[in-house]
């Protein structure tokens, strides 16, 4: 069974670049939705606000700056936040804005890598919320048209130049495939893909990538952040989250469908990652639901 879609049509026409939204509230009550285009989004006085995006689930603190792709569920909700002077800035535009062939261009990479990463939603640290800041709270005294566009990308193309940011939702619940420059790791990510239900051994790994078991968990935390048990857990948890999220499968079928094989274990680990039980995901996931 597919989730109820939350898709909102937002009024963006074919021949519109963006639609910006400036406003203050007492109360975040915008429900869990998605919708075609990209969404930045810029909220302050957020303290104890909770964001979901995808499988995460974070608390915020005064500021939030977050990418949202296309298609991924999203929701800012009031949770703790006793903030009744929020301020956000939503500004949505078409995954199309600058085109496939312009920013294929070698001064537009870092900007295709930062639409790349946005389809797991990039959530941006306060250092650099800091550093745009001005530039966001001041886009809509910006002139309208071209110049407010100007100010658009300048903000984009400040915020793609970042390294202080990490991705929100598990590339499997965000069903994004990572295209790394090691041949090796390809295949591997590849074979673990297709394989996570069953038990993967290290061996069979490393023999894909042809090396030693020692030397290729050294090379794949070196390319990857990760180790490779921890990569094999991340992609199981996402599939499992998109489960629960998609299905009525009940817990237990979900843990052994996504490759574990004890349940006690999967609700440790899912609960250690993701901030709660798997039950408490899907209930907090579908008591958010609103068709818009």
């Amino acid at each position: 069974m597919k989730t109820k879609a939350i898709t909102e049509v937002t009024p963006l026409g074919e021949k519109d670049c963006f639609l910006m939204v400036d406003r203050d509230k007492d109360a975040f009550t915008y429900p869990l939705h998605k919708h075609e285009e990209l969404e930045l989004n810029f909220v302050e006085n957020s303290d104890g606000a909770r964001r979901i995006v995808g499988d995460s689930i974070e608390v915020l603190g005064k500021y939030d700056l977050v990418l949202v792709g296309s298609r991924l569920e999203h929701m800012w909700e009031q949770y703790d936040c006793q903030s009744h002077s929020i301020h956000e800035i939503t500004i949505q535009f078409p995954p199309d804005l600058l085109g496939e062939q312009f920013l294929k261009k070698n001064q537009l990479n870092s900007l295709r890598t930062l639409f790349e990463n946005a389809k797991r939603g990039v959530a941006f640290e306060l250092p650099v919320i800091m550093r745009v800041y001005e530039k966001i709270t001041s886009i809509t005294a910006a002139q309208p048209g071209f110049y407010r566009m100007l100010s658009l990308l300048e903000i984009l193309y400040e915020l793609s130049l970042q390294e202080e940011y990490h991705l929100l939702a598990s590339k499997s619940f965000a069903n994004v495939k990572n295209t790394p420059e090691s041949r090796r790791v390809r295949a591997v990510e590849e074979y673990i893909d297709q394989n996570f239900r069953q038990e993967i051994r290290l061996k069979t790994l490393s023999d894909i990538a042809g090396m030693t078991p020692a030397a290729f968990s050294r090379f794949f935390h070196a390319r990857t952040g990760k180790t490779v048990s921890d990569y094999i857990i991340d992609i199981r948890l996402g599939y499992a989250a998109r489960l629960l999220v998609d299905s009525h499968s009940n817990v237990a079928e979900i843990c052994y469908n996504c490759g574990f094989n004890n349940i006690s274990n999967f609700n440790r680990i899912f609960k250690k990652k993701k901030g709660c039980s798997p039950t408490a995901f899907r209930d907090n996931y579908h008591k958010s639901k609103i068709i818009i």
